[in-house]
């Protein structure tokens, strides 16, 4: 299955839900699910601003029930990219392009080594990854 990795906290707001685009400099071509790959860097402007309980883009107040930990350097679910677009409503939008998401699933953390750009992990992985809320278990799985 195709994966991507994204820096925390950015990961865990799209597969918590919140985050609804993906911000890069480059379109795809990529639709469907993906693997959402927390990578080990942070990014700590992003980090700061939500714990302070502001939105990281537009700096209003944003509030959210944060875990306990953002885990990196493992999957920590899957979405699925709908469209690839130059412009967008989101307030999480910002730059040249955005992969537009929808049916956000949370895992349980799997440790695996990222990479640039999509890569992919074996599908017998993928299907050992555990949704971490039992109402949540298999939505949208294509695996």
């Amino acid at each position: 299955m195709r994966a991507l990795s994204i820096m925390q906290p950015w990961a865990w707001l799209i597969v918590a839900g919140h985050k609804d685009i993906e911000n890069r400099t480059r379109a795809t071509g990529v639709r469907g699910r993906i693997l959402v790959h927390a990578g080990k860097r942070v990014d700590l402007d992003a980090m700061t601003e939500i714990k302070a309980g502001r939105h990281p883009v537009t700096g209003r107040p944003l509030r959210l029930t944060l875990p306990g930990a953002f885990p990196t350097g493992a999957v920590v679910g899957e979405v699925e990219i709908v469209m690839c677009v130059t412009d967008h409503r989101s307030d999480w939008f910002v730059g040249d392009h955005g992969f537009v998401l929808r049916n956000p699933l949370e895992f349980a953390p799997e440790p695996w080594r990222g990479q640039l750009g999509f890569f992919d992990i074996p599908d017998d992985t993928a299907r050992r990854l555990v949704p971490l809320t039992p109402a949540s278990a298999g939505q949208g799985r294509l695996i």
